[in-house]
């Protein structure tokens, strides 16, 4: 077994890590830390529990330690459920002896930082190399991307691979949870729409082509294709609908493009991952899916479904769909788990 710990435990996401990390097969829960205020007691005493299952037994009596790496000891891999200001500061300190599997932003465009989806661009973890040697460290950080971003590229990539894409336009519906529980006041959200979500629509635009991009000899260069994001809030508890418009440089047929996604598969289905969904990309032909309520949850949450795949009635070279992924499975801590069990597997 693999030894891990989770930073910044008693918050959302690092509830998600918990949740989804108890029953691993490779991996064992060994540490969690989150602020000062929490350390020294037991976990279920420490944390105020969101999620609709149980604290998972394996953790209950863990005691919460500081998230200072003095405190975490004998672990192989932590996952970083922290603010982005605190993840800035800590997670270096954590990749001077171990790997650190980044849900945080603060790390994630620098040249050095691997930003990885696995079914998209594993062989970005080239970096990993230099990362060490530019900067002394034993260990290293790994990231993925911002949820939207997750769910979206994912998509993507066999249109990617197959069409020459122009530009992309996503309006995104974002549930409420990627914000965290004290995120957005309900006086705020219900009976609303909000259409601003800080950050947000720079990293949809930044990361996509990063992720997308090409590396050689250690150096990313990103798609050259235009994005352009729209990001709001919207009264849903958990799954970010996104309303995506292609433009191709050349005319295409539906029925390819459903092809492309249905095929679809990467390194982690190839390698079978204990958390890769079979298909990363499941399609509904129903005029009405995909919903969130309905679909976040497809294939453990870790797989996004695609809807209304379909022309643009007024411009043939354009394609329309919706996507549902679920923000805080396949968009955060499911992701971070799947780049782990990836480096776990090749490394």
């Amino acid at each position: 077994m693999v030894n891990v710990g989770i930073l910044g435990a008693t918050g959302m996401v690092g509830q998600r890590f918990i949740q989804l990390l108890a029953e691993h097969p490779k991996f064992e829960i060994t540490a969690l830390t989150a602020s000062k205020r929490s350390a020294g007691k037991r976990y279920e005493d420490a944390v105020t529990w969101h999620l609709d299952t149980k604290i998972p037994d394996v953790v209950k009596d863990t005691l919460v330690v500081d998230t200072d790496p003095n405190e975490v000891k004998d672990v192989d891999i932590v996952f970083s459920a922290l603010p982005s200001d605190t993840a800035a500061l800590v997670e270096p300190k954590f990749a001077q002896s171990c790997i650190v599997a980044s849900n945080a932003s603060a790390m994630r465009m620098e040249p050095d930082v691997p930003l990885v989806i696995p079914e998209v661009n594993p062989e970005h973890l080239d970096l990993i190399e230099i990362q060490q040697k530019n900067r002394g460290w034993d260990g290293f950080i790994v990231t993925n991307p911002n949820c939207s971003t997750i769910a979206l590229t994912i998509t993507l990539k066999p249109l990617y691979d197959q069409f020459n894409i122009k530009r992309v336009y996503v309006s995104t519906m974002q549930a409420v949870s990627g914000a965290g529980y004290n995120g957005v006041p309900s006086m705020a959200i219900v009976d609303n729409l909000v259409p601003f979500i800080g950050e947000e629509e720079d990293k949809m635009e930044s990361e996509t082509l990063q992720l997308l991009g090409d590396i050689d000899e250690g150096v990313v260069t990103p798609a050259s294709f235009g994005v352009s994001a729209s990001c709001h809030r919207v009264s849903v508890l958990d799954g970010h609908t996104e309303a995506v418009f292609i433009e191709f440089e050349d005319k295409f047929e539906v029925d390819d493009v459903k092809k492309s996604f249905s095929k679809f598969q990467g390194l982690p289905q190839k390698l079978g991952l204990f958390s890769a969904p079979q298909k990363p990309i499941v399609i509904r032909e129903e005029d009405d899916r995909p919903q969130p309520r309905m679909d976040r949850n497809e294939d453990k949450g870790m797989a996004v479904v695609v809807g209304r795949v379909r022309k643009d009635p007024v411009f043939d070279k354009n394609l329309k769909y919706i996507l549902v992924g679920h923000n805080t499975i396949r968009g955060a801590a499911g992701a971070s788990i799947l780049n782990a069990e990836l480096i776990n597997e090749i490394m």
